[in-house]
């Protein structure tokens, strides 16, 4: 892919949010003020939708001129992931239903190859039976999309925690791996909706749609990493269970402890809440953008320490 194409992405994908909010807004579909709210202005839950259709415009374009970026059938899981949390968006779907949802797609990308059949060293086992490594991926898938969407509650912090994850993997990979261009364009759909996420008025958020899918996407990346395939650059000897955890350790931690705290008071733990650390900051008069720079901040220092 060309600079050109990075141009083209990143303009369409500012247009769609823009263009899909003005939709929104002419229908009076605004996101709802709550008590769990972190903003005080008019908003809508369009990031997601913008985002997934920019991907699918010119993915299409790509398929249909029979041009392979990447294995274009991961859309099956990214696109039920999304149509479930549009659908949650808007209606406010139940928990179990969700759960079910995504332990069916945590099947299908199993049988697309990505799954989890080497702990590497974890609990002392390395290659793990057929049964346990379908039980594990589907244990970790859900884990990290629900630890990216329960993350999604201020401004610019899931998709720089995403944008983070995917440089590093990126980063200390020997070589361009089969899902780098369909990473490449998620990371230029993503740049442009920073500027609507901070606005001050009319300001645009993921939504579950948005978070799922983002949630689905790195899931994949994950397992990709903790496959065969993966080769780390030349000089890093860094064992891939714990690099995996360090690249997404605020949003695993996070998820950790508000489970932790829910049980405690004798909650569900998927139920909703202003008790994430970033809510904390948020309640101590910290801004939306500084938050983000410290949790970017800590998460870069967590992963030097850990993997330097």
């Amino acid at each position: 892919m060309g600079y050109q194409l990075y141009f083209v992405v990143s303009i369409l994908s500012a247009i769609l949010l823009y263009s899909i909010q003005k939709i929104f807004i002419y229908y009076k579909k605004f996101d709802d003020f709550n008590h769990r709210s972190s903003h005080k202005t008019l908003a809508t839950r369009t990031g997601g939708i913008a985002v997934f259709t920019t991907l699918l415009i010119v993915s299409s374009y790509y398929y249909f001129n029979s041009i392979e970026l990447f294995d274009y059938s991961l859309f099956i899981p990214i696109g039920i992931m999304f149509i479930v949390g549009v659908y949650d968006d808007f209606y406010h779907a139940d928990f179990k239903l969700k759960f079910l949802l995504q332990i069916i797609v945590a099947k299908i990308i199993i049988d697309q190859g990505y799954f989890i059949s080497n702990y590497h060293g974890l609990f002392g086992l390395y290659e793990v039976p057929w049964i346990l490594a379908q039980l594990t991926t589907v244990f970790v898938f859900l884990v990290i999309i629900n630890a990216i969407n329960f993350m999604d509650g201020i401004d610019g912090l899931a998709i720089t925690e995403v944008i983070k994850t995917i440089f590093l993997l990126e980063l200390f990979s020997k070589s361009q791996t089969p899902l780098t261009p369909l990473f490449t364009l998620l990371i230029l759909c993503l740049v442009p909706l920073y500027y609507f996420n901070f606005k001050r008025k009319r300001k645009i958020f993921l939504g579950d749609g948005g978070s799922l899918l983002l949630g689905t996407m790195v899931s994949i990346y994950i397992f990709y990493l903790l496959g065969d395939q993966y080769v780390f650059k030349k000089g890093y000897q860094i064992n891939k269970v714990i690099f995996g955890i360090i690249v997404i350790l605020y949003p695993l931690l996070d998820l950790l402890r508000v489970f932790i705290l829910r049980i405690i008071k004798g909650r569900s733990p998927f139920t909703a809440d202003q008790n994430h650390m970033h809510h904390l900051l948020i309640k101590k008069g910290v801004p939306h953008k500084v938050i983000v720079l410290i949790i970017l901040t800590s998460s870069l220092i967590a992963f030097y320490i850990f993997t330097i």
